[in-house]
This record gives C-alpha cells, structure tokens and sequence, in this order.
C-alpha cells in the first residue's frame, strides 16, 4: 500500500488559488466546483503541532476538483512542475481511466498545470493530455513534455494575485469540440 511522508505540503499553494478562485466564481453563480480530499490514515503524528508526518492512501484517488460550470460536469487535477518539462509519471492511470470516463459520460476534464519556473498556468485538455500519454506508452516514447510543445492559446493569461481564470479556457475548449 502506498504511504505519505509529509513534505510540506507540495502544491498547496496552487491549490489555495485553485480553491480562492472557486469561491469568487460560486460568489458569482458561475460554477460550482468542490476539492475532493485524498483519503488518508494517518501512521505517525507529531503531537506538538497535531500535524500528520506518516500516512498511507487507503484507496487510489480520482482528480482534485469536481463540480459543474453552468450545467457542465467538470473534473480536473492540478499539477505543479518546477522546470520547463513536464513528467508523466505525475499522472497516474487510473486518473486518466477516470477523466476518461468522466468525458465519455459527457463532462469534462482538463488538468490545471503550474509551470513555477516561468510561473505560467497551463490548461491540459483530455484530448492533448492523451497524445502525450499515448506517446509515452509507445516503446522507446518520451515519458514528458516540454512547455515548447503546449499549444500557445491555451496558457493562462490575466492571472491576477491568487486568482487563475481558467473559465475562459473551459469556454475555448467548448468552442473547440462544436467546430
């Protein structure tokens, strides 16, 4: 079974972006999108400050976020990368079977990637998420992708403080799937 040992908390800062922003757009009636916490049991404690330093995963989590944008079933996972490539290996397959099925259940689902050497955000859709993927399952395929390989329209632009727009992409992947 596998186990956690705490290391500060890896991407939380992403995810508190994530989850601010969330809230402005249920403050505006535009979506409505929970974080999905990962089952853990904790094994170790440190009592002075009550926090968790050894656990394990009682069962394979899905994505971080599921929720619905204006009638539409969304599902993501936010990803953190500290250089300009990106490993698959950071994606598990049994995220992928389930985004999988979550689209062919007619939802959804895209990854939200921070790039915190260039401090770029980056929206992954199913379908570019699954040329890589596809490719590092080929014998001899490369197991990552750079950021020179990201289609262009798809960075996030006009983050402003905690806040990563990533509506206006859900909408460009839309428009993409009608045309």
């Amino acid at each position: 079974m596998a186990t956690w040992k705490s290391r500060g908390l890896r991407g939380s800062v992403l995810e508190d972006m994530i989850n601010r922003t969330n809230d402005i757009y249920e403050e505006q009636g535009l979506a409505l999108i929970q974080k999905i916490p990962t089952p853990i049991t904790p094994i170790d404690m440190d009592h002075k400050t009550k926090q968790i330093t050894l656990a394990y995963f009682d069962k394979k989590s899905t994505v971080d976020y599921i929720g619905a944008i204006q009638g539409i079933p969304v599902c993501f996972d936010a990803k953190e990368c500290s250089m300009p490539r990106f490993s698959i290996n950071n994606i598990h397959e049994h995220q992928v079977n389930f985004m999988n099925k979550f689209e062919a259940q007619g939802g959804m689902a895209f990854l939200l990637i921070h790039f915190t050497d260039v401090d770029r955000f980056y929206y992954l859709r199913l379908s570019e998420l699954m040329n890589f993927w596809n490719r590092s399952l080929e014998p001899d395929g490369r197991k990552s992708f750079r950021i020179e390989e990201l289609d262009e329209e798809y960075f996030i632009e006009g983050t402003n403080g905690p806040i990563i727009p990533y509506l206006d992409y859900v909408q460009k992947d839309i428009n993409s799937r009608e045309g």
